[in-house]
């Protein structure tokens, strides 16, 4: 997913060595009196960029989910005290570099501080894979997939992620992987999506470990092997994946390549659901209904199935809707046993005021 400093050769810029980054508060403008001034605050906002650029890069590279990712470059600008606002206005006066044009699509494209902008995103990304920037690539073949700010295109979609896993972007390589896999733009090829998974989680992709995990469990392209495929899992959730460590809870749950541990799958259950993984959150709320690794507790069972239905998890709103009609059928049936024991006590009270009157 993310980038590439050097338009002409495609790689990774090497930043400007031996220069201490200045903190962009501590400049003001106004009072930059002279040229040489004038250039170093100008020369800090470029490595600024050049910085997140490669932030990006490699926290995408490393498979990340995408909140994560967007937390990473938020974090950023707050440890160097800079307003993203200061930011976004150099980029828009800027855009003379493929970093400084990615940078700015990124921002667009996730919303950071600003409203949603996915059709300039997308034509941000596009000019800078002219540019040749990798993650920009990555990026324009995202929005052709997901039609975000320019109508779906599979074959377009394909070529672009496909041109960042060539030039070895990782996450790049677990997409194409996955397109292989889904038929997407390519003819569907298991074997394929195999081999691109194994690339991208060899160069240390965490997502692809998780997708490798599942072609060994589910034999995808390859002999099944559930030692191989909870090994993986393990590997993707040490990363902070919180698909790999929803997947190692699944392994405790029905004993994959490890022996049964319920309390253990509820324990990375809750993990990952606190993490906002829609699917960890919908099995916390199973383990919480039939009591399972935990005390049985329905409105705990609730609350997670709604976390995950509120991601669009459409599991988790069958469940509510069944257990919702559960709790007005139970609720319906208290009051009328209810009524009926009321009905009962008051007949016993007449029927002995009767024989005390006789």
């Amino acid at each position: 997913m993310i980038l590439n400093n050097l338009e002409s050769q495609g790689e990774l810029s090497q930043l400007i060595q031996n220069f201490d980054k200045i903190s962009i508060k501590e400049i003001d403008p106004i009072v930059l009196t002279n040229e040489r001034e004038k250039h170093l605050f100008e020369k800090g906002f470029h490595v600024i960029v050049d910085d997140i650029n490669d932030l990006i890069y490699r926290l995408l590279n490393k498979g990340i989910e995408w909140q994560s990712l967007e937390d990473n470059v938020i974090d950023y600008l707050n440890d160097h005290d800079i307003e993203l606002r200061e930011i976004y206005n150099w980029l828009l006066n800027n855009q003379n570099n493929s970093n400084s044009i990615f940078l700015l699509g990124y921002i667009n494209h996730r919303g950071i501080e600003i409203n949603v902008n996915l059709k300039k995103a997308f034509n941000l990304f596009i000019n800078a894979s002219e540019k040749n920037h990798i993650p920009a690539q990555y990026f324009a073949g995202n929005c052709y997939e997901y039609g975000s700010g320019t109508i779906k295109n599979e074959k377009l979609a394909f070529e672009y992620i496909e041109k960042s896993a060539n030039k070895n972007l990782a996450h790049g390589q677990f997409e194409i992987g996955y397109l292989y896999e889904i038929g997407f733009g390519i003819e569907k090829d298991s074997e394929k999506a195999f081999y691109w998974y194994e690339k991208a989680a060899n160069n240390g992709n965490i997502a692809a470990m998780l997708n490798l995990g599942n072609c060994y469990r589910n034999g995808v392209g390859v002999e099944t092997d559930y030692d191989k495929a909870f090994e993986l899992y393990k590997q993707s959730a040490e990363g902070g994946h919180s698909g790999g460590i929803t997947m190692v809870g699944f392994c405790y749950f029905h004993g994959i390549g490890t022996k049964i541990d319920k309390q253990k799958a509820f324990e990375l259950y809750h993990e990952s659901a606190f993490l906002g993984n829609m699917i960890a959150q919908y099995n916390l709320g199973i383990l919480y209904e039939e009591g399972k690794g935990i005390t049985k507790d329905i409105d705990e069972a609730i609350y997670w199935y709604e976390k995950s239905s509120d991601q669009g998890y459409q599991y988790a709103q069958n469940k509510l809707d069944v257990l919702k009609i559960s709790l007005i059928t139970d609720n319906r049936f208290q009051l009328e046993f209810r009524q009926m024991g009321q009905c009962v006590l008051v007949a016993v009270k007449t029927k002995e005021k009767s024989h005390q009157e006789t």
